[in-house]
């Protein structure tokens, strides 16, 4: 039988870095909550609405507690929860394995389960624990071991979001940890060359991620357009709907969880169109949560690492099948069906349905060619017939 539960699959949800960073509050935080329940995404399955760095005071009071900022959050901590509840949703916090966080607040070392004790009183949901001013000599897995233990005795149900940056060579340790997902890359950027190579340095590493612990690849920049507060993140600029669509397509096939990042509040049509693409979601949230694999397409001297095709294997005996174009040139991508496992011999044809144009794209056997813009991708889900 097939099990399931908290981290099962990729998490879904929302988390206020990207655009925000600092510049945070309850009401903006009830706003998203408001537009993920009503708007759509929360019936496509984002549910966690998550607060990251720059929430709390810059010291703990005089019990050692974390103390949330009174004029970012009036009403407190239980109080947000409760609104978010309210709508359906789950809750979800940050702090750090370090002695301060990111942002220079104070993070969790030796406070782990005190720390998590006191996000169980609030009655959060979701963790999201970064790497920044951990002590020099101090064992990064041991602090990750730690921070899950206290949360699976805090006696609450709260996934643990492990941030390490791909550090330590994270990919090795980090599911006997306990940790649900953990961050496999550096901090995502709101330009294409940083969706780009951020999805072909993972590309090697999809044996690393399935049920119960994810490899993320960061939050979403699906719809900034460069509307981040933080010049590293990207100020201006952004990326081009194209571009969008195929950084959402990367991060479903490859079975990252999908953390929206814009301003839900500012997203246009299309912004809207691909975060809650119910084809490429149920991609993504595959049962088996199987990792991806790359074939290079054929013609050999056309082969670069900007051209390839991405496979999922699906619970049910299909595939999901990219065709991923992040060079500057248009380029036709050959995908041979002997690579998928399937000979002429056996005279079986796959049977594809375009996930983005929502329509049947045709039946093929043996081969399959297709051209494909500079920046863009086709996404196909195939059947054996």
């Amino acid at each position: 039988m097939m099990k399931s539960g908290m981290g099962f699959l990729p998490p879904m949800g929302w988390n206020s870095w990207n655009t925000f960073t600092w510049d945070i509050n309850e009401d903006l935080v009830k706003n998203i909550a408001d537009i993920i329940a009503e708007k759509g995404y929360k019936d496509v399955g984002y549910e966690y609405i998550v607060i990251d760095d720059c929430w709390s005071l810059r010291e703990r009071d005089a019990h050692g507690c974390l103390v949330a900022d009174p004029a970012k959050f009036p009403s407190g901590m239980k109080a947000l929860a409760d609104y978010i509840h309210s709508k359906g949703l789950k809750f979800g916090m940050y702090s750090c394995a370090g002695t301060h966080t990111c942002a220079g607040f104070p993070g969790s070392f030796e406070h782990e389960f005190s720390d998590a004790a006191q996000l169980a009183e609030w009655e959060v949901d979701y963790l999201k624990y970064d790497y920044c001013f951990k002590p020099r000599n101090m064992d990064g897995e041991l602090l990750y071991r730690r921070m899950s233990l206290a949360l699976k005795n805090c006696g609450r149900d709260i996934l643990f979001s492990a941030c390490n940056w791909g550090a330590d060579g994270v990919h090795d340790w980090i599911r006997s940890s306990g940790a649900h997902m953990y961050r496999s890359t550096g901090d995502i950027q709101d330009n294409w060359g940083s969706i780009k190579n951020i999805a072909i340095s993972q590309i090697e590493k999809s044996a690393y991620t399935g049920n119960y612990c994810h490899n993320d690849m960061d939050m979403l920049v699906v719809g900034m357009f460069g509307g981040s507060n933080n010049d590293f993140i990207g100020k201006i600029g952004g990326c081009t709907h194209t571009e969008y669509k195929t950084h959402f397509s990367l991060w479903c096939l490859m079975g990252s969880p999908l953390m929206i990042g814009c301003d839900l509040r500012k997203a246009d049509e299309e912004t809207e169109k691909i975060l809650k693409n119910p084809r490429l979601i149920e991609i993504n949230q595959d049962a088996e949560a199987r990792g991806c694999y790359r074939v290079k397409p054929e013609p050999q001297w056309f082969q670069t690492n900007e051209v390839f095709i991405l496979v999922k294997v699906l619970q049910n005996g299909e595939l999901a099948v990219g065709f991923f174009n992040l060079s500057d040139d248009r380029r036709e991508i050959s995908l041979q069906f002997w690579d998928l496992g399937i000979s002429y011999a056996s005279g079986r044809k796959l049977s594809f349905y375009d996930c983005w144009e929502d329509k049947d794209f045709g039946t093929y056997q043996e081969r399959l060619a297709v051209t494909v813009d500079a920046h863009d991708c086709l996404i196909l889900r195939g059947k054996l017939v």
